[in-house]
């Protein structure tokens, strides 16, 4: 049965009548996103397996292996994708007028356009003020408004700043005007090898523009440190009286699977690093008693819904397969057992995309967007997007989704091209807040006709 990368697979089977670049030949072309024999991913890959006897196409599903079938529905998707995008401008640029959307139009206004260097994560402080972390390390504060203090808050916690690590989320609790406690996440160095790092939790607070009462809320075992620079992971949520927060797998895709392993994992404490009792682990011996759901890759968007305080994720996928995912208590989400997506290198993954006892994700993008930073809106201004998701995407988009009765009902691109979208917030002012990287800035999405006030 053929092996080998996808590339390799769909030139010696498939070119031939659909053309090198799926433009279409006797077979018709793949990558303009029309479909003859259905467009679902199970379509697809039954046409390919079963062959379109009516069309003159083969059946491969005896010379192809259900992996390799479901790589090249990916590998078809991330054509038609590319296709849709030619012609399209690959340097970021905000746009210069009203963006139209399904429901409502917006105006992009920048709020921070200098000072930054890769900002990860925004947050908001009752008093006006807003913290930014920096991925080298910083931890900023912007003035009410939006003014960058020069110097970046003394003495955070020491990062090891490699790839994707650094310092990551911050995030003030629910009752910080009482007791003023800020948590971040980051990338930890080991006690015995500043190289190797392990993503970690701790509480400060400011006082003076000092970082100060540090307490560690959560750290692996430090054998459980790596010198792997990916996979960290690291957003933070409240609810309910608990912390919630998430670690990717850190590169090692099967010790998600294994609960008594923090990879790969999103975990709920009380708000001092102590145990719930409740936890759905917390009485078994071979596990982590910290741990929440696990089977996740790389959860970088974490957020709650207010209205019935359900706890919603995305996570990116490998070469396509990025999800949005409602978290359950005790749940597995199937890294790496069931995929939508194969292996960076073309080969592919898994030929699963469900399986008995895996929670399934309620939205999955092919190929990937990149996923990063997930908001809840619940604000006033834009009344025609309450109670949406905005997922942010690291490819440029930030995506507005729509889940009525627990199924995703609409994926709207509202914002395309601004550059990385690192994180993303409703405001307490109901204004849509967007981090984004390439370049380092911070914008708003405003009503068109609104006033937005406040100083850039």
């Amino acid at each position: 049965m053929a092996q080998g990368k996808v590339e390799d697979v769909y030139r010696a089977n498939c070119a031939s009548c659909h053309g090198a670049e799926m433009e279409g030949g006797s077979g018709g072309a793949l990558a303009d996103g029309v479909w003859k024999h259905g467009a679902a991913d199970a379509e697809i890959a039954n046409a390919i397996s079963q062959g379109v006897p009516e069309a003159g196409m083969p059946a491969f599903g005896q010379s192809l292996s259900p992996e390799l079938i479901r790589a090249l529905v990916v590998y078809i998707h991330e054509k038609e994708k590319a296709f849709d995008q030619s012609g399209k401008t690959s340097t970021p640029k905000l746009p210069a007028g009203p963006v139209q959307t399904k429901y409502a139009t917006h105006i992009v206004e920048p709020v921070v356009t200098g000072g930054l260097e890769t900002p990860w994560a925004l947050a908001f402080l009752p008093d006006g003020r807003k913290l930014v972390t920096e991925k080298p390390g910083r931890l900023r504060i912007l003035d009410e408004n939006w003014k960058l203090e020069p110097k970046p808050v003394a003495g955070t916690p020491a990062v090891v700043v490699s790839n994707q690590g650094g310092l990551l989320d911050v995030a003030p609790t629910p009752d910080f005007e009482q007791s003023g406690w800020i948590y971040l996440s980051y990338s930890a160095p080991s006690p015995g090898d500043a190289k190797s790092s392990m993503t970690k939790i701790s509480r400060g607070q400011i006082a003076g523009n000092k970082w100060t009462d540090e307490e560690t809320i959560f750290e692996a075992d430090p054998k459980h440190y790596t010198k792997s620079g990916v996979h960290f992971g690291s957003r933070i949520v409240f609810d309910r009286g608990h912390v919630f927060f998430s670690i990717g797998e850190r590169g090692d895709k099967d010790k998600a699977q294994d609960i008594g392993l923090p990879n790969g994992k999103i975990y709920r404490l009380l708000p001092d690093g102590k145990i719930p009792a409740d936890n759905p682990f917390a009485d078994r011996k071979d596990a982590l008693a910290a741990v929440w759901s696990y089977g996740h890759r790389n959860p970088q968007g974490l957020v709650v819904d207010p209205r019935d305080h359900a706890i919603y994720e995305t996570e990116h996928g490998p070469r396509g397969g990025d999800e949005f995912n409602r978290i359950r208590k005790g749940a597995n989400y199937g890294w790496p057992v069931v995929c939508f997506g194969m292996n960076y290198n073309g080969t592919p993954l898994t030929a699963l995309t469900e399986n008995e006892g895996i929670e399934p994700p309620l939205h999955h993008w092919t190929p990937s967007i990149g996923t990063c930073g997930l908001a809840f809106y619940n604000g006033d201004k834009f009344p025609e997007w309450k109670n949406d998701f905005f997922v942010g995407g690291l490819r440029g988009s930030l995506h507005r989704l729509r889940v009525v009765y627990g199924k995703v009902t609409e994926d709207e691109v509202v914002l395309q091209g601004a550059g990385r979208v690192r994180d993303v917030h409703c405001g307490p002012d109901g204004f849509l807040y967007v981090v984004l990287n390439n370049p380092d800035m911070i914008v708003r999405l405003v009503p068109e006709g609104a006033e937005s006030g406040g100083e850039k």
